[in-house]
């Protein structure tokens, strides 16, 4: 068992509906030893990929995906669910569903900070069913940027995200894959790796 899985043992929260919550360490309150150790963990994982560019998606990925540009000493962007006044020029757009707040949104990330022939690293706190994840593959495409990877903190390994990506042929790394979870029991099982 890793650091990251002992961790989900002893304080994440089992819920109906397949929910996790993970919320005193990770997507609410951080663990800022914890987040460290996670950026660390995917500069091992990618170590000898060409990263230029760390991206995400507000607002959970935003903490990790900061610690891992950190790591890699590069800049980290985030896709924005909403357009502000403060956002201008053109802007590359996706539209994702969420599993968890059960919605649609239109993210975006201005052409200004993502270009064509750079290298991305894609990071995010959970993968279920992959949404978020092709949305910001998407984008990144669409800029011409090469995805190199994406590195997820928790996989949901019963849903079909992970699959879905991995079946795309993009080299995804999962800190903890989740096989099953019981919201009576609160026990949860772990894909081993």
């Amino acid at each position: 068992m890793n650091f990251l899985e002992e961790r989900i043992i002893r304080d994440g929260v089992v819920k109906p509906g397949n929910v996790l919550k993970v919320d005193s360490f990770l997507n609410h309150q951080m663990d800022i030893a914890l987040m460290e150790e996670i950026g660390r963990e995917f500069k091992r994982r990618f170590a000898g990929k060409r990263v230029d560019k760390v991206i995400t998606i507000e607002a959970s990925g935003i903490g990790i995906a900061a610690f891992v540009a950190k790591e890699f000493g590069v800049p980290m962007v985030f896709a924005k669910k909403s357009k502000s006044i403060n956002i201008d020029g053109d802007m590359f757009v996706a539209e994702v569903e969420s599993f968890t707040h059960k919605n649609k949104n239109q993210v975006i990330i201005s052409k200004k900070f993502l270009h064509a022939g750079e290298h991305v690293l894609i990071i995010d706190d959970f993968l279920a069913n992959g949404c978020a994840l092709q949305g910001l593959i998407f984008i990144a495409e669409s800029a011409d940027a090469v995805v190199e990877g994406c590195g997820i903190v928790i996989e949901k390994g019963f849903q079909y995200g992970g699959r879905a990506i991995r079946n795309m042929g993009y080299h995804l790394e999962s800190l903890a894959i989740v096989e099953a979870m019981d919201a009576e029991s609160g026990t949860i099982v772990f894909r081993e790796q």
